[in-house]
């Protein structure tokens, strides 16, 4: 049927996420560091390696390990065929820290695809770079907050850390 949710979260939630069937997960990771340890019950995952690094020169060709045409690609394709299926899924897309890169992706998501995005607190820190390289993909905007969302400013404790604290699901 089609994406339903989207949800972004560090490596260590991300590693500690009970399985789902009914999830796929965009695995976003620093180049040279190991696979992050995701429960092998998910329904699909795509595993990407690149820096959090904006290009100091965009007319250059990128450095090794930077965010590529293809990465974009793999990226749109990916998120896009999920949302193709016959079937629902929740879309988990992780990075190390849960900040630039996989809000990127997030928003990409959403905008490609209208699914909810269930939490934004780093939305606003999302890597420019790449959404940028994503919106060649998107039939909508990618629009990235100019500041935190107010739960963000009042000092709250993040939603997915709150959730995992509690062993709440996000499903």
């Amino acid at each position: 049927m089609t994406i339903r949710r989207i949800r972004f979260t560090s490596r260590e939630a991300a590693e500690r996420h009970p399985h789902a069937a009914d999830s796929a997960v965009i695995s976003i990771t620093d180049p040279g560091s190991p696979p992050a340890k995701l429960d092998a019950a998910f329904a699909h995952v795509l595993r990407v390696s690149f820096w959090d690094a904006v290009p100091a020169d965009p007319f250059q060709p990128p450095l090794p390990g930077q965010f590529t045409h293809e990465h974009a690609q793999r990226v749109a394709a990916f998120v896009l065929a999920r949302h193709r299926e016959a079937r629902s899924y929740d879309l988990l897309v992780h990075c190390e820290q849960g900040v630039s890169r996989s809000a990127a992706v997030a928003l990409f998501a959403e905008a490609a695809t209208g699914a909810e995005l269930i939490a934004r607190p780093y939305t606003h820190q999302a890597n420019p770079y790449v959404v940028e390289m994503l919106q060649r993909f998107s039939p909508r905007p990618i629009l990235i907050p100019s500041e935190p969302p107010p739960e963000r400013r009042r000092g709250e404790r993040h939603w997915s850390t709150t959730q995992t604290a509690l062993g709440i699901s996000w499903g």
